[in-house]
């Protein structure tokens, strides 16, 4: 992972393999309020209980952890007329579940009535607010954001299942691990004399607030460094992680598309989730007085970016937007160009030889120099041969009688199969699974399940077309 600044001055962080750079104006160890980037630590400790056994489902409705919870939800299931006896899945859901109030739809207030985000009051004093507050909407159904859900969320978490408080728990399990040091919730001295000045649109200095109840949901503050390497776990890419692959894959996934009138097209946990260039960014911004910040994943790329600013959000760009503009062809370029290595089969003749498919698809499999097996898709010719060959694809092998099929550049055409065309995009990457070999020692032929391609068959010899 990169972080650029100007006039750079190399530094390599070795234990997280981050590559930075320094400038004159701006350390990387610079401090900046992180504001509602805070948001993930308490996603991160539910998805951690919950690989842990602690949790015993990610959609546990919040009583169970918290007896006392209760809310009016006007716009729910109470709103059936009294005399119905209609039971369906619906009436089964819990309505506040631990999920949705880590992915904007548990339906409670952004925040608690007559309260700021200065309030210093507790869970129960919070609990107890909620007793006679309602839903804004019927949990499940509508996008709507929530800091008193973030909040709740921690507090309940660290006291009813961790046994610990909730920063307590951030520090041990999510920050000594991944050495995030310039991280934390106290803004001390110390760390004052290495924090960013935060300013308003006019310039002023802004005051550091302390959050009080809230802090959960923003009070967090970090280094460009320190965020960094959270971004190298969250996408599974050091030796540090906190989650396993599966449940990060879980967490990065969309949850539901929001509605037009939200600023984004699907919420996460606790994501914001939208499209670019074919890809779904995970994103999550935060802003607060003086402060700015935003971190972003492109997963299927392992791309992370970071911005922390002591100012404003500029209101005519989007900085994230812009940066993946660049840096998603530049990766795509990168990968297309890379040396790939093939893995040969232990013996590639009970593959080798020529297959069809319904007699409409025609394909020819030999070996390359190093015994990788190679994939041609013939077609018609003009010449004496009768066929030639249209595109060439390597055979990965992974096990036995299994490969995968890839491409080592993109192509624009397509195949037949199953009636429909496949786009040669869609067969990259697709796996092969070839029959038991028969009494002569040769696979008859294969299937491609992910393409929903069956009984592509072995024949005796090259085809002629007419």
């Amino acid at each position: 992972m990169i972080i650029w600044q100007i006039k750079p001055k190399a530094y390599v962080d070795k234990p997280g393999g981050i590559y930075l750079s320094k400038t004159d104006g701006v350390s990387f160890l610079y401090i900046f309020r992180i504001a509602s980037l805070s948001k993930i630590f308490p996603t991160l400790m539910l998805y951690k209980l919950w690989q842990d056994g602690l949790v015993d489902s990610l959609d546990d409705p919040l009583e169970k952890y918290a007896i006392n919870f209760t809310i009016k939800n006007p716009l729910g299931n109470s709103r059936r007329p009294a005399s119905s006896s209609a039971r369906t899945p619906r009436n089964h859901l819990p309505a506040v579940t631990l999920r949705r109030m880590a992915s904007q739809l548990s339906g409670l207030p952004r925040r608690l009535r007559s309260t700021d985000l200065l309030w210093n009051g507790d869970t129960q004093a919070a609990l107890n607010l909620l007793r006679d507050d309602v839903l804004v909407v019927d949990p499940g159904t509508k996008c709507h954001y929530s800091n008193v859900a973030f909040s709740l969320l921690a507090d309940i978490l660290g006291q009813a299942v961790a046994g610990s408080d909730y920063e307590s728990w951030v520090s041990d399990n999510i920050l000594k691990p991944l050495r995030m040091s310039n991280t934390g919730f106290n803004v001390t001295s110390d760390v004052q004399k290495q924090m960013a000045v935060g300013v308003y649109g006019n310039g002023q200095p802004a005051p550091l607030y302390d959050l009080g109840w809230y802090r959960p949901a923003g009070q967090m503050f970090s280094t460009a460094a320190d965020m960094a390497k959270l971004m190298m776990a969250l996408l599974g890419a050091n030796g540090r992680n906190l989650l396993s692959q599966d449940t990060l894959n879980i967490m990065l996934n969309p949850v539901v598309k929001c509605q037009s009138s939200y600023f984004a097209k699907s919420t996460g946990t606790p994501w914001e989730i939208n499209e670019q260039l074919g890809y779904d960014v995970v994103r999550k911004d935060g802003d607060m007085d003086g402060f700015s910040a935003t971190l972003s994943l492109v997963p299927r790329l392992k791309l992370g970016l970071v911005v922390l600013m002591a100012g404003v959000r500029p209101a005519d760009k989007v900085i994230v937007h812009l940066a993946n503009g660049y840096l998603i062809p530049a990766l795509e370029r990168a990968f297309r160009e890379a040396q790939q290595t093939f893995r040969p089969p232990p013996d590639p003749a009970p593959y080798t030889g020529f297959y069809t498919y319904r007699n409409m698809t025609f394909y020819e499999i030999q070996t390359d120099s190093s015994g990788v097996l190679v994939m041609k898709q013939l077609r018609p010719s003009t010449d004496k041969t009768g066929s030639y060959s249209y595109k060439t694809t390597k055979l990965d092998y992974l096990q036995r009688r299994v490969f995968r099929v890839v491409f080592e550049s993109p192509y624009p055409c397509n195949m037949k199969a199953n009636n429909a065309s496949a786009s040669m995009e869609a067969q990259d990457r697709q796996l092969l699974n070839f029959y038991r070999f028969n009494k002569q020692g040769v696979s008859p032929g294969f299937d491609s399940p992910g393409l929903n391609t069956y009984r592509v068959t072995r024949i005796a010899g090259r085809p002629h077309f007419t």
